[in-house]
């Protein structure tokens, strides 16, 4: 039999993850139809280069559905008007709508009230938030703050400046190499009282790492450590409960998961945000102003200063919604077994070097080709229609744990395919070819 493959046995794996795909769809094929999804995507269906477009940059931000753009634009034609303040009809029916969104928000991680939902510009400053409230409020020399060796930098940074700040000191759980799993053994020995929080990606963005967030931030629980969860890459791909895993904070972007840019959303449990000074000031956070003195109103909106974006979350609820009528248990099956066949795929080339877990990933994959440079590997796939991200990925001190200055990361959601995939891998063989002939 002449196949792509090495021999028989991997054609039939192959075939096999294919079907296994194509059942996930005919499950509910009122519902995740990607043929059907894909016409939601009007951006999806343009040439690059001459060639149709493979979007494979997901993990740096996803595309939006005709649905969340009308959204935005209804609100601008119909509503626009400032929150809050006004008693006018259109400041009225914005008002509503914007803390309809924050209560969407609250039953789509299930939170136990929308005053525990925090509108920021994203994950970055949402972070940004806790370190400079809760941070410099409770850290203090000899305290350490723990995080893992495969953060975003928007998880490191922050902590940096609130330790120099504070005196308090950063460790560290390493991962055990390229599979890119947590040493858990190392985290059972970091676990000690001098922690004051436990900061953590749930699915890493430059390995595809499913961390146990639920099990580790128990374990922080019971010392009392404070939790933070970044599920930037995993609240758009499957379902969250705040409540099951009983972090203390939670942030994630909405322009990851089908909403527009410059919103994201801050978590908090309601007894924590009350202890918390504001992080700005100025406008709708305030009760009341004297020449002296001000009183801050409640969470959140005491962590809201002045006029906010309020297009931003009305566009969020939208995506939301549109998410959770596909359902996101589909998508994040959708999603591993799609990166789980890239992944094989990939190891079918020589010369290359695939970084996370070998099974049981996130919807993406990050690769080394031998002597050629990431942003080589984008640049000349980009020819072809295919757009991945080349570089650290905003993990510098993993790449540097690594050994590498950067990697090519393809990235995938529910409106991606398997005959992407197949493009995909045959693409970055021919780039291959090209740079070695």
């Amino acid at each position: 039999m002449n196949t792509p493959y090495k021999n028989l046995e991997e054609h039939n794996k192959i075939l096999h993850q294919q079907n296994e795909l194509k059942q996930i769809q005919k499950s509910n094929p009122t519902l995740f139809d990607i043929a059907v999804i894909r016409k939601d995507f009007p951006i999806l269906n343009q040439t690059v280069n001459g060639n149709r477009l493979i979007y494979f940059d997901n993990a740096a931000t996803s595309q939006k559905p005709i649905q969340v753009i009308e959204a935005i634009r209804n609100y601008y034609l119909n509503d626009n008007a400032n929150v809050h303040r006004g008693i006018h009809t259109l400041s009225n029916r914005a008002t509503v709508a914007f803390e309809k969104a924050r209560e969407r928000v609250a039953s789509f991680i299930n939170a136990k009230s929308s005053d525990e939902i925090i509108f920021t510009r994203g994950t970055t400053e949402s972070i940004n938030l806790v370190a400079n409230s809760w941070g410099l409020k409770n850290l203090k020399p000899g305290d350490k703050i723990l995080l893992t060796e495969m953060e975003h930098h928007s998880n490191i940074v922050p902590w940096q400046i609130v330790a120099e700040r504070t005196g308090a000191e950063i460790v560290y759980v390493p991962i055990t190499g390229d599979d890119g799993y947590l040493d858990l053994e190392a985290f059972e020995r970091l676990l000690t009282p001098q922690v004051k929080i436990f900061s953590i990606v749930h699915i890493s963005n430059s390995l595809g790492t499913i961390n146990p967030v639920k099990e580790l931030c128990h374990k922080a629980k019971t010392l009392g450590i404070v939790t933070l969860v970044d599920a930037a890459q995993s609240a758009g791909h499957c379902p969250i409960d705040v409540s099951e895993i009983d972090c203390d904070f939670l942030t994630f972007s909405g322009h990851k998961i089908c909403g527009p840019t410059g919103i994201g959303v801050l978590y908090g449990k309601y007894k924590i945000l009350e202890t918390m000074p504001p992080y700005q000031s100025g406008g709708e956070m305030i009760l009341n102003v004297d020449y002296y003195k001000t009183a801050f109103k409640k969470p959140p909106h005491r962590f809201e200063a002045g006029t906010p974006d309020i297009s931003g979350p009305i566009g969020l609820h939208t995506a939301m919604d549109y998410l959770d009528s596909i359902g996101r248990d589909l998508i994040f099956e959708h999603d591993k077994i799609l990166a789980q066949y890239a992944y094989d795929r990939l190891k079918e080339i020589s010369g290359i070097r695939i970084f996370g877990p070998p099974m049981n990933r996130g919807g993406l994959v990050s690769f080394a080709l031998k002597d050629i440079h990431a942003h080589d590997v984008v640049t000349v796939a980009d020819q072809f229609g295919v757009a991945l991200r080349g570089g650290h990925h905003c993990t510098q001190p993993l790449m540097k744990k690594l050994g590498v200055e950067s990697t090519a990361r393809a990235s995938f959601y529910f409106y991606n395919t398997t005959e992407e995939a197949d493009r995909f891998i045959n693409v970055i063989k021919e780039i291959q070819k090209f740079f070695t002939s």
